[in-house]
């Protein structure tokens, strides 16, 4: 999706309940959703906020621009995924990513769900399936920064292991 201001690809969607207005809905990039933030409130009469000025005051209030850029570069150890990366595309690399970056996404989908917990339809497949793979993608990584290194035989080795797995799941 776009950015309705500029033609960058819109990273910050953001739904407003206005007054009189009804709803106003925005997708923006993150240079024009800072400026939009940044817009002073207009006062009126009611004293209840709007959804643009909380989330002005949580970016006021949250992270400095260091600890955010020490943030971006925290990797998930089996799939590589940065925060960085999940924070441009909304996506994680493994089931991993849920553990490894707990601490931020926590407050994220507590916000978006109004729970942190689960309640609903499960997939039919269990957690062994989601564990095989986690497993298989950390193998792949560690065959890829084998073929980097030009360390063929663990490459051999490790292309082998996922061989056997993948077959093993199939049956």
């Amino acid at each position: 999706m776009k950015c309705q201001k500029c033609e960058k690809p819109a990273t910050f969607h953001i739904t407003d309940l206005t007054g009189d207005e009804g709803i106003l809905a925005l997708h923006l990039c993150p240079e024009c959703a800072k400026q939009f933030l940044e817009q002073p409130e207009k006062k009126s009469p009611s004293a209840t906020p709007t959804l643009s000025g909380l989330l002005s005051q949580q970016l006021k209030l949250g992270q400095t621009a260091e600890e955010l850029a020490k943030l971006d570069k925290r990797e998930c150890p089996i799939c590589g995924t940065s925060f960085f990366e999940f924070r441009q595309s909304g996506r994680l690399g493994c089931p991993h990513d849920y553990l490894f970056f707990a601490n931020e996404l926590e407050p994220l989908i507590a916000s978006i769900h109004g729970k942190i917990e689960h309640i609903g339809k499960r997939p039919k497949r269990g957690t062994q399936d989601s564990e095989l793979q986690t497993e298989l993608i950390r193998l792949r990584r560690e065959m890829k920064d084998a073929i980097n290194s030009e360390d063929y035989e663990l490459a051999s080795s490790l292309r082998d292991k996922i061989r056997r797995i993948e077959q093993g799941e199939l049956q």
